[in-house]
Order: C-alpha cells, then structure tokens, then sequence
C-alpha cells in the first residue's frame, strides 16, 4: 500500500482500477525551412487553428457541457485561438525565423506558458496549463497524431497521469472515469473547475507517482483530504467505503443550503460573494449561492492574448460578469500589474524588490493612458447593473486622492461625449498593507468601502514571502499581529460607517468564518466552491457564540495556540471536513 498526500480540488471518492494516461509532452526540435515554403507552413498553420476551433465548438456544444454551465471554461481557449494578433505573432516568426508552424506554435505558447508559470501568483501560475492545452491541440494536428482516448472504456478507473488539460478533463465519461489524480496542478486551475463543476473527485500536485502502479490494483482518489491510495488493504479499502457513504450524505446537505439565506441561529445576515478572475466564472458564483462579485481581479486580461487589451475588451469582460449576476453588486478591482504580474508589451522597470516596488496602484499613476482606458470601460459598465470600482494597495492618503482625482477626469471625458454612467458610482479600496490598516480612519472619510485582502495584509506585516519555501511555513493569519491589524480596520470601518469585506484566502477557509464573524466582519468574498461550506458553518453558530471566540482569540499568544483552538471550534461544526 502507497499514500500520497496532494491537493484537493474536486470533492468525493473515488475507488476503482488505476489507468495511466500519457500526457504526450511533445518537444518540437527547431527545423528551418526555404523560403518559397513560408505560405505552406503558414496554411498549415491556418488550417490547424480552424480545426482546433471547430473541435471545441463540439466539445462545448455537448449536453453534458452545457448541463453543468461550464462550456464558458473553454472561452479563452476560443479567444485565444479567433486572436489575429495572437496567429499574427506566430505566422511572423515563421516568416522572420523560416521555420516550421510546429515550431513556430510551440515556441511562442512556451514562451506564454512560461510567463504565466513564473508569476508568484497561484491562480496566474496555473493559466499556464491552458496554454499547454491550446499548444497540444495545435501540435496534434500539425503532427498529424492523436492524443490517447478513453472514450472506449468499459470498466470503472481512476486516471493517474502526469497532468491534464481542461479539455481532455470535459471529455471523460463520467460513467467509467470515477476520478483523476496528476503529479502537476492547483486548486484554481481551469482542470479543478471542470471537475468540480462535473463532480469527477481529484487530487492534485501529488509530484513523482509511482511509475509500477500494478495494473489490477485499486486506487483511492480521496477529493476531501487530497490523499490518493495505491494498492490499498482491506481495513483501509473498507473505512474509505464508509468515508465515502458518508460524505456523500454530507455533501447532499450541503447543497440543500444553497437557496437558504447565510444567516446566524440568531439572525444575524452575512453576505456571501464570489472572487472571480474571468467573466465566465460569475456564473459559478451565482450556481453556489453567491450574493455577487466582491473581487473582479482584472490583471488576466492583460496577461492574456499578448497585447493590451482594448477599452471594447474590458468593457464586454465587465458586462458579460454584470449580466451573469442579474443585479447584484460586482466590485472590480483595477489592474494589480507590476511586481510579478507584467503584461507582455510596454515599458517596466528592472526592479530588485519589485514586491516593493511599482505595483498595483503605483503602476498605474505611472501609466495613466492604461489606467484611463480601464477606468472608461468600468465607467460605461456602470450603468448594467450594481458595479462598484476598486483600488488596490493603496498605502496612504494621496494615492487614494490621486486615484480618484483621475477616475474623475476619466468622467468628464465621457460627459464630453455624452457618454452614459454612473456618476454615483462607489469608490473602494484594498487594504493591503500595515501602512493603510493603520490609517483606516483617514481612508475611510474619502472611501465608499474597504475590502481588506489578508494575502497580501499578512506578507507584509510578518514580511514572508509566501513563494518562498525556505519562510513560506511562518505565513499564517492567525498571527497575533495580522489579528490586531485585522480588529483595528474593522473598529475603525464601524465608527466610519462605510461598507466592509474580507476577500483574501482567509474569507474561504473554514476556521477562521466564526472569527471573522465574531471581529465584526459581516461581508465576505470568497472563493466559489468554499460558499455551501462556509455558508454551513454562518447557520450553524451565533453571533454571541463567534464573539466569545473571538474574545478568547484575543488573549493566545502564538499562531499555533490560535489554529488549534480554530480549528477544533469548526470541527465541531463541520467534523466531516477535518
């Protein structure tokens, strides 16, 4: 019997007969060709991206797609591939270059795949695996070979493989294919959405598998604890049938609270949103019970396609979310670039600690003609429904006022031009960082709300990098210092009297709702999928009862001493997740 530990993001277990599926990586050696070939390659080209297109037009036009609302995931892929300024990049290197379109595609992809795999940013880092996608698709035809199938099974497995595209994920038939486990992948990767969205349990990031695999063994995907068991024993093959029983009756009543408001034993409402990256995942949020968009992080358009977007881009992006939650409130964030989130064109600097340096907001008081155009579109999406702007990592006073200073420049342009929008539109910022937590009272005269993004709030007052595997265990939210910060925003907002939302990771972990709830925290925005879960644990307790504990809290000493007594106070509640 071999355990490996992972990451889940698919939920339920999976017990059937291991099949090893190759991922094909293909390596493209660089093949020059003659000039009077350049217009062959480029119509091979051509007609690999208009096969490639028409194949996923099938795949997202089946039922099974389109039952679970999920034929959207494959949106970038389409744009990508309908891109003219994306084939143009590739048909000019081979011009320039004179070399082979498979050279040419998989040179350009990786070098995209590259960019997005480098960035210190866990759902950018995994857009990288789209790009393998688009990249395999295209070379599958250029190479005139066909990836292994498993349409033809007639029997129950479990794929294992080294990874998995979200295409070759919407494929399996969910009648014999009972889960999946890869070496590589995230939790907010395009493959996690589609399972989850399908319901195939998975675990990934699991590294190195075991290459002997016995063929006639059973494997255990666990998709709650992100365990995958090979060749297990009886008593352990025997307690996993019970586990799995019983969290199938767990999670059935789990979506039953999908229609039911998030509201404490004692009637205390909490408001649950979404964060979302694409326009397409708005839809989810609406699916699991989301009362709306609390973060529209918007840097992925520009990270995308291999130029900037246009003010059309954004603005459809924006109406297209805004549609999707029919009226309920949808705050976008303007661009976070800089530090490790560069798009592929335009000037940056070289910087030695650009986490420190020109990011987010000061990346955009230093390219005003970027952030105007954001700003336009935001502007005229206003008028579809509640859409409310926000600011990122703003650290003190004259940023706020310089950010909005030209949001208001941005307005008369449009009044020029007759243009319609919102002239009430709320105005928000993040708080990010020790020097904004501190002067919250400050902020907040000149703030509609604040949205406190603990990712970020916690690096930099512990001063962890989170990438950093030599520190990245000393990162914690339940560090006394980031609660004492946490308390004096939320203090600082009620006295204020403007709006407040938790958005960073700690808004969708489990342990630490009843504390949030119990500092005074009455919005949160949260990954999709954790929304049931956490919306379980809100009709679950009181007020008075999230009070106690966070009294309690207040008095520990050490992030240990915190977590423990966190987390025994939510398995209480929700035993089944620990």
């Amino acid at each position: 019997m071999e355990i490996r530990k992972g990451i889940a993001v698919s939920p339920g277990i999976a017990i059937a007969k291991p099949m090893l599926i190759d991922s094909k990586d293909y390596r493209i050696p660089r093949r020059s060709i003659l000039p009077s070939n350049r217009a062959r390659e480029i119509q091979r080209l051509r007609k690999a991206f208009s096969t490639a297109i028409s194949e996923l037009e099938e795949i997202g036009s089946s039922q099974d797609i389109k039952k679970n609302n999920i034929q959207d995931i494959f949106a970038v892929h389409m744009r990508f591939l309908r891109d003219r300024s994306f084939r143009k990049r590739i048909t000019d290197f081979i011009s320039k270059e004179l070399v082979t379109a498979e050279y040419a595609v998989s040179a350009i992809l990786r070098e995209i795949a590259s960019h997005f795999a480098g960035i210190d940013d866990p759902y950018i880092s995994e857009r990288a695996a789209d790009i393998y996608d688009i990249e395999k698709r295209l070379l599958i035809f250029l190479l005139g070979k066909r990836q292994e199938e498993v349409d033809h099974l007639r029997e129950e497995v479990v794929i294992l493989a080294g990874d998995l595209t979200p295409t070759q994920t919407a494929g399996f038939n969910k009648s014999f294919v009972k889960g999946f486990a890869t070496e590589k992948g995230g939790r907010t990767s395009h493959t996690a959405i589609v399972a989850r969205s399908l319901g195939i349990p998975a675990v990934v990031a699991l590294g190195d598998m075991s290459s002997e695999v016995p063929p006639e063994c059973v494997v255990i995907v666990d998709g709650y604890r992100g365990v995958v068991v090979i060749d297990p024993d009886e008593d352990t093959l025997s307690q996993y049938n019970q586990y799995s029983r019983q969290m199938t009756q767990f999670t059935s009543k789990l979506d039953e609270l999908r229609e039911f408001p998030a509201d404490t034993r004692d009637g205390v409402h909490i408001q649950l949103m979404g964060n979302i990256e694409f326009p397409d995942e708005a839809q989810i949020v609406v699916e699991k019970g989301g009362e709306g968009i609390g973060l529209y992080r918007t840097e992925f358009l520009y990270l995308y396609g291999g130029q900037e977007p246009t003010e059309e881009d954004h603005y459809e992006a924006y109406a297209e979310a805004i549609r999707a939650v029919q009226g309920k409130p949808v705050v976008i964030r303007t661009m976070d670039l800089g530090a490790d989130k560069l798009p592929h064109s335009g000037w940056h600097a070289h910087e030695s600690n650009p986490v420190l340096g020109l990011r987010s907001i000061r990346y955009c008081l230093q390219s005003l003609p970027l952030f105007k155009v954001q700003l336009r579109a935001i502007l005229r999406a206003s008028v579809l429904g509640d859409v409310r702007v926000m600011f990122p990592l703003i650290t003190n006073l004259q940023e706020l006022r310089q950010a909005k200073m030209i949001l208001r420049d941005v307005m008369e342009d449009l009044d020029e031009y007759a243009v319609p929008y919102n002239s009430e539109l709320p105005i928000g910022i993040m708080i990010e960082t020790p020097s904004s937590a501190l002067t919250a009272g400050l902020l907040a005269n000149e703030s509609s709300f604040f949205s406190i993004g603990t990712n970020d709030l916690i690096q930099y007052t512990l001063a962890v990098d989170r990438a950093n595997e030599h520190v990245s265990t000393l990162f914690s939210g339940a560090e006394p210092a980031v609660l004492r910060l946490l308390r004096s925003v939320i203090q600082d907002v009620h006295k204020a009297g403007i709006g407040l939302s938790v958005c960073g990771e700690m808004a969708s972990d489990p342990e630490f709702i009843m504390l949030l709830l119990g500092m005074g925290v009455r919005v949160l925005s949260l990954a999709p999928p954790m929304i049931p879960e956490v919306k379980k644990i809100i009709r679950s307790v009181t007020i008075e009862e999230c009070n106690q504990l966070s009294r309690k809290v207040a008095t520990m000493d050490s992030h240990r001493q915190i977590k423990n007594y966190l987390r025994d106070a939510t398995t209480r509640i929700l035993p089944e997740t620990f």
